[in-house]
């Protein structure tokens, strides 16, 4: 396989893991904003997961980041 198809693999995939990491911290994210709502606070759990994802989606978005400055680079040679 060769490096161009191995990027744009690698670029799918991370779009993926960022699409289901979003999905997965929609549930806290409502869960805090109906709290913050309705003048309480939110769970601690409910904050943490947030902040995982949150974490994890940064990371990824970072790392498609370097895919696809990675996959252009190799386009303009």
């Amino acid at each position: 396989m060769s490096k161009k198809s191995q990027l744009k693999k690698a670029i799918e995939e991370c779009e993926r893991e960022i699409e289901a990491f979003e999905h997965k911290r929609e549930r806290s994210q409502t869960a805090i904003m109906r709290a913050m709502l309705a003048g309480k606070k939110a769970s601690s759990e409910d904050e943490h997961y947030f902040t995982t994802f949150s974490n994890l989606i940064d990371q990824k978005r970072e790392e498609l980041r370097r895919l696809r400055v990675e996959l252009d680079d190799l386009g303009k040679k």
